[in-house]
């Protein structure tokens, strides 16, 4: 019980507190350690960070702004596939590493915010140079997004892919 929580409730357990005491700590605790609420300000934020990573090729900065959770479904030409956090993060990395010029922009529409979440349509355009050639992404999305350690992260995603 020491290790798990310190001194002070060990101290309180040990001088015959009663177990209601006890639960009501620890419930106290539990509740202090939640989440916070999700609010427009934190996904605006998020919108941001995610602008600045990309811009900057940052994959940690990126991967901060993903959920260990997350679930990345996109589709193009009828043709979709679902990725996990590593996996859009290998995807990401790789087209950094194949291409020049990277530009990325992202637009946040449609907020509605409940307890720790956030879902909103979102409207990413990536353009960059590969072998010679201007390509241009633009993904349309609709996303959910949570709140962890005070900030927006990307929970999950339903894309449509459009090349340019």
């Amino acid at each position: 019980m020491k290790r798990m929580f310190g001194k002070g409730l060990l101290a309180l357990a040990l001088k015959g507190a009663g177990v209601v005491t006890v639960a009501a700590a620890v419930s106290a605790i539990a509740m202090s350690a939640q989440a916070a609420t999700m609010t427009e300000g934190l996904v605006e934020n998020y919108a941001s960070a995610m602008k600045t990573a990309a811009n900057s090729q940052d994959i940690n900065r990126v991967a901060n702004l993903v959920s260990d959770e997350a679930l990345i479904s996109l589709s193009r030409r009828g043709k979709s596939t679902s990725l996990d956090k590593d996996g859009y993060l290998n995807l990401l990395q790789s087209s950094w590493n194949q291409t020049s010029n990277y530009q990325y922009d992202i637009q946040v529409e449609d907020v509605v915010t409940s307890g720790t979440q956030a879902k909103a349509n979102v409207r990413t355009v990536e353009s960059w140079v590969k072998d010679g050639k201007q390509v241009t992404f633009v993904t349309s999305s609709r996303v959910t997004l949570t709140v962890s350690t005070g900030n927006a992260v990307l929970l999950r995603a339903v894309s449509q892919v459009t090349i340019n």
